[in-house]
């Protein structure tokens, strides 16, 4: 039996307040030394002083700029190769021991060669996140137009939609594109991830200034940048959904 909304909500809201209570209780009782858990009472103030030294505004702008260009690269080129490979059993074949020798190597193992490359810069970061982004993307629509049903490809042939590009635009994107808007979202999250990785090496923006303030022991700034990153991707996510909703309504 399925339990009423507001009944969800309340025990919803219980948690987070468990949560936050069991968190401020720790320091406070001297379970844990506040340097290493800081309790959430002594969040704001914290983060209204990065607020208004400047530094809290910059370290955003500068993440989002890398996390912005990395996650549109990687998507892009992830999606378009996925659909490419997916079309075409000749580069399907030809890309598969590639793929398979480069797929598990994980983003953080590019770094080195990211700093030989680039340098510590933001070229370097945007390098990191588009390799985070790329292979989910890649596979996403890899499946999502090996999966679209061949009797509609048929009957494209059958009304004169002989061409790639033809059937590309009449059957196989409007067929696949609930997987590969799925694979887009599944993007979003990964390339924050990337993002903070590619930063703590140096790269301006909230990676290294957690990396500062962690030299210092200021865990408290450490948790205020750790929050200011789950709220740009829980904004960024709830825009992408809306965005998604609104292109995908003709589906519904």
């Amino acid at each position: 039996m399925a339990r009423p909304r507001a009944l969800r909500l309340s025990l919803s809201l219980l948690g987070v307040v468990l949560f936050f209570a069991l968190w401020e209780a720790l320091p406070r009782l001297g379970l844990v030394k506040s340097m290493l858990l800081p309790a959430p009472s002594g969040i704001p103030a914290s983060f209204w002083q990065e607020v208004s030294s400047g530094a809290w505004g910059e370290a955003v702008l500068q993440s989002l700029r890398h996390y912005v260009s990395g996650l549109v690269l990687g998507s892009a080129l992830g999606v378009a190769l996925g659909v490419a490979t997916g079309m075409s059993r000749t580069l399907e074949d030809m890309t598969n021991w590639i793929v398979r020798l480069l797929r598990p190597i994980p983003g953080l193992a590019w770094v080195p060669f990211a700093i030989i490359w680039f340098g510590v810069s933001p070229t370097a970061a945007n390098f990191i996140i588009i390799v985070g982004v790329f292979w989910i993307n890649y596979f996403s629509a890899l499946s999502a137009v090996q999966a679209v049903d061949r009797d509609l490809i048929e009957l494209a042939n059958a009304f004169g939609h002989r061409s790639p590009l033809a059937r590309l635009v009449k059957v196989i994107l409007p067929a696949s594109v609930q997987p590969i808007m799925a694979g887009l979202r599944t993007g979003l999250g990964q390339a924050w991830m990337a993002v903070v990785a590619a930063e703590l090496f140096g790269v301006a923006g909230l990676g290294q200034r957690m990396m500062q303030a962690s030299s210092l022991l200021a865990t408290d700034i450490v948790v205020v940048y750790m929050i200011t990153m789950a709220v740009l991707y829980g904004v960024v996510d709830a825009g992408f959904v809306a965005l998604r909703d609104r292109l995908l309504a003709w589906k519904a």
